[in-house]
């Protein structure tokens, strides 16, 4: 069971309130949806000044990619991406299952602004597609939109790999240069938006007053062991203790941060800020916003072992360092887990996590890099206590279904 709540100040437009439960037209259209564009240049400009970063991962302005597409030549072509394949995140599928038409209206004012005539809702989900598809019935969109559904992986929601399915291809990424922007859909430049960006954009046409606070708020996924699972909608620079203690996860030692792509953080975790400035002064990333909290009970490098494994599995098997890297990292990690690590093994872990990052299609090999990279250098008392076997929590092999940081959608 994940519960729903929201930090925000009473009053203040966010995604997660009113409770949940299916969008209502008549409401979204009352509460000023889909109301006219008249002057999509002051409302980029608004994005912009707002600061508003892509809540897909990368955490990208949202205005540079817009006004990318803009600039480029027509035909042109807007992607909602809510395929995340991040197993701890479930705010994507929340908002297209519950708040479809914010995120349609969010496409329909990225066309506006990069004067797009064509757009697509990308996703796997298949309760989140018939929301969609209903809400497509109750709106009179001046776009054609199309819902274009995939396999769930974690390359899946990669954008390359968005534009590879949506032209019939697999959902694989692929190498760049070309950007979507400069070559995407029908080779045509292409705006691939997280949704909670677009859900985002949305919320600041309807309440340009608000649009900085809605700018800085964030959806994050938080779960773990020792306590429930939970989608929060807070404030940014909200500190992760406050996250923690909502949901039962007080006690906890570590996090993993922002779904794999963060990594791990021990001491010091609980007053980090949840805002993309304030992690990466710390060394950490917010990426897709999922917290994973570690327990007294658990092992950070079981969790390590565990997250590498997953991603090895993932892997889209199309670059041979990715390949190769994730499953030599994950096969080291399990090595060390069970005892049978040496400085050698600890050696090549220091050499891969620092050299691979940057050399795959996409970013699940600086992922798995990071896991290792934010293990070695925050947990040595861990790795130390394993030189020789004994530890409970590394005992067996290590999954690689993800089934540790996957979260139900509320």
């Amino acid at each position: 069971m994940t519960s729903v709540y929201s930090l925000l100040p009473e009053g203040r437009p966010g995604l997660l309130s009113p409770a949940p439960g299916g969008e209502d037209i008549a409401g979204y259209l009352a509460a000023g949806g889909y109301a006219p564009l008249v002057a999509p240049g002051r409302l980029l400009d608004r994005i912009a000044a707002a600061g508003l970063r892509g809540r897909g991962g990368a955490g990208f302005p949202a205005a540079v990619k817009l006004r990318a597409v803009r600039d480029a030549p027509s035909p042109r072509v807007v992607v909602a991406n809510g395929e995340e394949g991040e197993p701890g995140s479930v705010k994507d599928r929340w908002l297209l299952r519950h708040r479809p038409h914010t995120v349609l209206d969010g496409l329909r004012l990225a066309a506006a602004l990069t004067g797009a005539e064509r757009g697509h809702v990308y996703l796997s989900d298949l309760a989140a597609e018939r929301a969609v598809r209903q809400a497509l019935t109750e709106c009179a969109l001046d776009l054609r939109v199309d819902v274009v559904r995939t396999e769930h992986t974690y390359v899946a929601g990669e954008e390359s790999a968005v534009v590879r399915r949506i032209d019939g291809g697999p959902a694989l990424p692929t190498a760049k240069p070309p950007r979507p922007f400069e070559s995407g859909v029908g080779g045509a430049p292409t705006l691939v938006a997280n949704v909670e960006t677009l859900a985002r954009v949305a919320r600041m046409n309807t309440h340009p007053g608000e649009a900085d606070a809605v700018a800085a708020a964030h959806l994050v996924t938080l779960a773990g062991g020792g306590g429930d699972s939970a989608l929060v909608e807070v404030p940014a620079g909200t500190h992760l203790k406050v996250l923690a203690d909502l949901c039962g996860h007080g006690r906890s030692e570590a996090v993993l941060l922002g779904g794999m792509f963060g990594g791990l953080y021990g001491e010091g975790w609980r007053d980090l800020p949840l805002d993309h400035d304030g992690l990466r002064t710390a060394g950490a990333a917010l990426g897709c916003g999922a917290l994973h909290f570690l327990g007294p009970e658990d092992c950070p490098l079981a969790v390590a072992v565990e997250a590498a494994s997953y991603l090895g599995a993932q892997s889209a098997r199309q670059c041979g360092v990715c390949v190769s890297g994730t499953g030599a990292m994950a096969k080291a990690l399990s090595a060390v887990a069970r005892g049978e690590g040496n400085p050698d093994t600890l050696t090549q872990l220091h050499r891969w996590s620092s050299q691979l990052p940057g050399r795959g299609a996409c970013a699940l090999l600086d992922a798995a890099a990071r896991v290792v990279a934010t293990l070695l250098d925050r947990f040595p008392d861990t790795l130390d206590a394993h030189r020789s076997p004994g530890c409970p929590a590394c005992a067996g092999p290590a999954p690689e279904d993800g089934r540790r940081f996957t979260v139900p959608v509320p």
